[in-house]
């Protein structure tokens, strides 16, 4: 990766899902999917989620985006309907370490969708951007997390808890890392994903 700055935009393919930028139209379903007391039980988003917020949101997505602070890529199926997110931020060039984090709806959950596009950003984010200490932080309650985190071949580690601050008040994360030994082969497959960047930005955020 050249610099700590992150390429935009992208669009990431592979195991049935596509990753793609945030635009101005997916402001109605961003809303009801993160409307909901899981999402705001586990993450720091503002709770009720409403327009306001969802507007405010995809504002701050984009601005991240353009400056190349973060992948910010809402998860589909087809490049349409958003269905989830996943993010990788955080960057340490020096370490070459980020972190990595994931969210499905409601209405779109045990279908494969976390752990196919937390392994497909994770593949990119060790092949193209050359990340070689990839971490999760998860509060040790949220088991459908952890068990996402294990099936992608992340590992717990004994790093001392994070605190963090959200609207059901505190809570403690957990770090976990990406242990080569048990994705390894699934990562090499992920580097023949096709990773490529487009020239079309997104509009209207």
């Amino acid at each position: 990766m050249a610099g700590s700055r992150l390429p935009f935009p992208i669009t990431l393919t592979g195991d049935g899902i596509v990753l793609r930028e945030w635009r101005s139209e997916d402001l109605d379903d961003l809303v009801e999917m993160l409307d909901e007391p899981d999402i705001a039980r586990w993450t720091p988003m503002p709770s009720p989620f409403d327009v306001e917020a969802g507007i405010a949101y995809l504002k701050r997505a984009h601005q991240g985006r353009v400056t190349g602070q973060r992948l910010q890529l809402a998860i589909t199926a087809d490049g349409g309907r958003p269905l989830g997110e996943v993010l990788l931020f955080g960057v340490d060039a020096g370490l070459k370490e980020a972190e990595l984090g994931y969210l499905v709806g409601a209405r779109h959950r045990r279908r494969g969708l976390a752990s196919g596009s937390l392994s497909l950003l994770s593949g990119y984010a060790r092949s193209t951007l050359k990340l070689s200490r990839l971490l999760l932080r998860i509060d040790p309650g949220n088991t459908a997390s952890i068990a996402v985190a294990r099936r992608c071949g992340y590992q717990l580690t004994g790093e001392p808890p994070i605190l963090q601050v959200g609207p059901h008040g505190p809570s403690s994360l957990d770090t976990w890392e990406l242990v080569e030994s048990r994705s390894g082969s699934r990562l090499e497959r992920l580097r023949n994903v096709a990773a490529r960047r487009y020239g079309r930005r997104t509009s209207g955020q």
